[in-house]
């Protein structure tokens, strides 16, 4: 807001007590890294101090008056706004399984520091599906050197939006690591000390983590009357229902014109940061269209996975080897246009290509499968051409 040349008053409320900070480290380096953690903020005292902003620690946000357009807090008080941004984010999903209160979740930098502490050498570690999370916190107790069972309903883990060539590396890459993978069966009950499993087998364990997804965070929006869908339905604006209230990040859904106007709701750090860039600007006046290429990445032990784009609109699918141990696949659609990218390899390997097959989605380009495939070719000169 103030980037965009806003001068008037900003409140910030956050449940929390301390100031923004980042998350992906909360499943990796805050857990592995040595001496005593502290968050990555995102804004410290003097950011705050410059951008003249109100922060609010440690309030929740009880409900919205929309009428009085006015955020009650849990403590009673009242902050009026001309218009309301809805950053709420999303919270993990709960076991409803029997013995469920048994595994613990990470949202916060506080459940890393339980988990930190439980990731300790010989120690049992069960974790309960096999997504991005799991699969990072998996990683990360294995390098701590505990033992890790990773458990995964779904025939193969990183069902939602991989495709399975990509799961198959990031499946064996845990293998090699000494991670037991139980994919294709579900779990009956948890204890405090162990997990029952669909067939009645029993895998003993002194820690137990759901990792079944997160849901997003939408009751205050729900109970103000504004319209839900798979999160607090916004336009291609991010304006929800309620023309004074914005939404941005992992909470809302919105309409995607780049992508045949579809809904969609992302769980990506820069969706999130390029969904309120955009909301800013609209809630000063602008009526710009969010239609950035959702991108998103994971660190699987010494390996990056990244996606870029709409891999599951991209039927047929080219395959790219720029180098040992790296693989690129290209998703286009039958006419040709290229919707997704989907790349694994170590380290920084494959962000240059992501990089580029980025650029040539937001351009409409519709690359010959040929030139795709070459790793001879070099994508900036397709860009160029």
């Amino acid at each position: 807001l103030r980037a965009c040349g806003y001068d008037g008053p900003i409140t910030l409320i956050s449940e929390e007590k301390l100031l923004p900070y980042d998350r992906p480290p909360l499943s990796k380096a805050a857990i592995t890294e040595e001496g005593e953690p502290v968050p990555v903020w995102l804004l410290d005292a003097g950011i705050v101090a410059s951008l003249k902003a109100d922060v609010k620690l440690g309030y929740a946000a009880a409900s919205i008056d929309r009428a009085a357009k006015q955020v009650v807090l849990a403590d009673g008080t009242a902050v009026s706004y001309e218009k309301l941004l809805l950053a709420t984010g999303a919270k993990p999903r709960k076991l409803n399984t029997p013995g469920g209160e048994h595994a613990l979740l990470l949202r916060d930098f506080a459940d890393t520091i339980v988990l930190r502490a439980r990731f300790a050498p010989g120690k049992k570690i069960v974790i309960i599906g096999g997504g991005f999370i799991g699969l990072e916190l998996a990683a990360t107790a294995s390098k701590r050197g505990a033992r890790v069972t990773v458990v995964e309903a779904q025939p193969r883990i990183l069902m939602r939006g991989v495709p399975e060539t990509i799961a198959k590396i990031v499946h064996d890459r845990h293998v090699a690591a000494g991670i037991e993978m139980r994919t294709g069966i579900g779990i009956s009950a948890l204890h405090h000390d162990s997990v029952q499993l669909a067939d009645g087998s029993v895998l003993p364990a002194d820690t137990i983590i759901a990792g079944i997804g997160a849901a997003p965070e939408t009751r205050i929006a729900a109970e103000a009357g504004l319209l839900i869908e798979n999160g607090i339905a916004c336009n291609e604006h991010l304006q929800t229902s309620d023309p004074d209230i914005y939404a941005a990040g992992d909470c809302c859904s919105f309409i995607h014109t780049r992508y045949e106007n579809r809904r969609l709701r992302f769980e990506a750090w820069r969706s999130a940061q390029e969904q309120a860039a955009t909301a800013a600007e609209n809630m000063m006046g602008a009526a710009k269209i969010h239609k950035a290429i959702p991108w998103f990445w994971s660190d699987q032990h010494d390996l990056s996975l990244q996606i870029a784009g709409m891999p599951d609109m991209g039927p047929v699918t080219v395959t790219r080897h720029p180098a040992e141990g790296v693989v690129l696949l290209f998703h286009l659609a039958e006419d040709g246009r290229l919707m997704g990218a989907s790349a694994i390899g170590p380290g920084n390997s494959i962000a240059r290509d992501v990089k580029m097959a980025e650029m040539m989605m937001a351009k409409g380009m519709s690359p010959s499968a040929a030139a795709l495939s070459d790793s001879a070719v070099q994508l900036k000169s397709l860009l160029k051409t």
